[in-house]
């Protein structure tokens, strides 16, 4: 069996985690809104439509942030018609997804929803079919106390706190032909400095996210970013990430080495905003909202049948297996190891439509696959990011040359005086021995080991067979003197938990 050796320093931190790079995402988008959080006539619904068991499941996941209300619709969205009394909303042709939106859940309700998931919005705001005013209208309504025209219609409609939201996405994939008002580059920097500028006006304690190229393979990549970040680097505070990851090939080998595309995208990105900030001689960073990133391609062909104009048909409900499960697991270590630049991120998209949650309409909700690295991360991966040195075997595959077997990050709590390890083995050939130097960390016991291993690569959970893929805990002992010592499965995600002395 080949050999890895690790070791886990204290001093060696990446950055603190700040906990938004938990984030998920609902757009109106499919049954992510009607019939996924919200289903009146439901036996768990509450008394406003609510299913308590898909507010249970979100609320086991930690999340600390949810992106509202897209994604490709907020492009064509008027916001007006999502306030003020449900029976003189309209109902509105979506030309994003070609569905009808009723507006029967708008901000109230949202907000409402926001709160029983113990979350918060991060509220995009349409810069494709309209511009700066409507957005700075937004604000007011949305952050100002009273005594103006739209903060007292927020107070008409019964609402008479602020909604106080903090974090606000200028547009969404503004580059993309499939966006409505699509712009070219300086068009959009452009605007989204405007509309910063006003819109901190009405609010100057909020944070802006300005667009970045909707994925690393746009011919627009790297120069969209330079001349977006040229024209509005001092109004913006973050710039967005988007990126899909699918086993169109069915390559496996090459799927879940998918964090190494993360890392260069991150890295990529990263290099263009000091660029600019070295270009204007500024003394400000910008960091990054990786705020739509997940696996979707298992309806990529079938969605192309359904028909238009219905109202939340079933769109984009991939059926993940275990290999978008490990993949999803890496994904989220690459993310904690880019911590000191990537501030937030979102899971895209949280129930329904390619989502960790899964929901029949009349009918029960459970965990996809990918639930459980998210799960586990969220929930465990809390306090400070820590470099792990690695030293274990690499391999070639059809995309990618030496590619590492292991990937790792850690996360040291001081608080709750733990240390959490995760771990994945991309190798689907080959399990490893691993040693691991935990003496830094002052580790003195093992205190959780979850895996999830040994699974058919495509293997599912479904409605009717909800824990098909689930992990295992282990209950060995596999710490020896300040050493972790054990055997990382081939083809496994793990976390390791272990308690410090102080």
């Amino acid at each position: 069996m080949k050999k890895a050796n690790m070791s886990i320093d204290r001093m060696n931190k990446i950055s603190d985690i700040d906990s938004r790079i938990y984030g998920s995402f609902i757009e109106h988008l499919g049954r992510a809104v009607y019939n996924g959080i919200y289903e009146p006539g439901h036996p768990a619904a509450d008394e406003r439509g609510f299913r308590r068991d898909v507010i249970q499941l979100v609320k086991e996941l930690n999340v600390p942030i949810i992106r509202y209300p897209g994604g490709n619709f907020v492009s064509g969205f008027n916001w007006e018609d999502s306030v003020g009394p449900k029976d003189k909303r309209p109902k509105r042709l979506d030309l994003a997804w070609f569905t009808t939106e009723t507006n029967e859940v708008g901000m109230q309700e949202f907000d409402d929803w926001l709160k029983e998931v113990d979350s918060e919005m991060m509220l995009a705001v349409n810069l494709g079919t309209r511009g700066a005013d409507e957005a700075r209208n937004l604000v007011e309504y949305c952050n100002h106390k009273g005594g103006s025209y739209y903060s007292d219609l927020r107070i008409e409609h019964g609402r008479k706190d602020p909604y106080k939201i903090k974090t606000w996405c200028l547009g969404n994939e503004m580059d993309g032909p499939w966006q409505m008002g699509q712009k070219t580059a300086y068009e959009y920097g452009r605007l989204a400095n405007e509309t910063a500028k006003m819109m901190r006006w009405v609010d100057p304690d909020i944070e802006l996210v300005a667009c970045g190229s909707s994925k690393m393979v746009m011919p627009t990549f790297a120069e969209w970013e330079a001349t977006v970040l040229t024209e509005s680097y001092d109004a913006v505070d973050y710039i967005s990430l988007h990126n899909y990851w699918g086993n169109f090939d069915d390559d496996t080998e090459s799927y879940l080495a998918g964090g190494i595309l993360m890392d260069d995208f991150i890295k990529s990105v990263v290099a263009i905003c000091d660029y600019v900030k070295a270009k204007k001689r500024s003394k400000k960073k910008i960091n990054l909202s990786f705020d739509e990133w997940n696996v979707w391609y298992h309806t990529k062909e079938s969605d192309k049948q359904i028909e238009h104009w219905l109202q939340a048909p079933p769109r984009l409900e991939d059926i993940y297996n275990f290999e978008d499960a490990l993949l999803v697991g890496d994904l989220m270590i690459t993310l904690l190891k880019n911590s000191d630049r990537v501030k937030m991120a979102c899971l895209a998209q949280l129930v329904n439509v390619i989502a960790p949650i899964m929901t029949e309409t009349g009918g029960k909700a459970w965990k996809q696959t990918i639930y459980y690295p998210f799960y586990y991360t969220s929930v465990y991966g809390r306090g400070e990011a820590l470099r792990v040195g690695l030293e274990c075997p690499k391999f070639d595959c059809k995309e990618y040359t030496d590619v590492p077997m292991l990937d790792s990050v850690a996360v040291y709590d001081g608080e709750q005086q733990t240390v959490t390890l995760f771990v994945m083995n991309r190798s689907m050939e080959e399990d490893l021995e691993v040693c691991c130097d935990l003496r830094s960390v002052r580790a003195d016991k093992c205190i959780a080991n979850v895996a999830l291993e040994g699974y058919d690569f495509k293997a599912a959970n479904t409605a009717a067979c909800p824990e098909n893929v689930i992990p295992v805990h282990k209950s060995e002992d596999i710490m020896e003197d300040g050493y972790m010592r054990t055997v990382v499965s081939k083809a496994s995600w793990n976390m390791y938990r272990f308690h410090t002395e102080k």
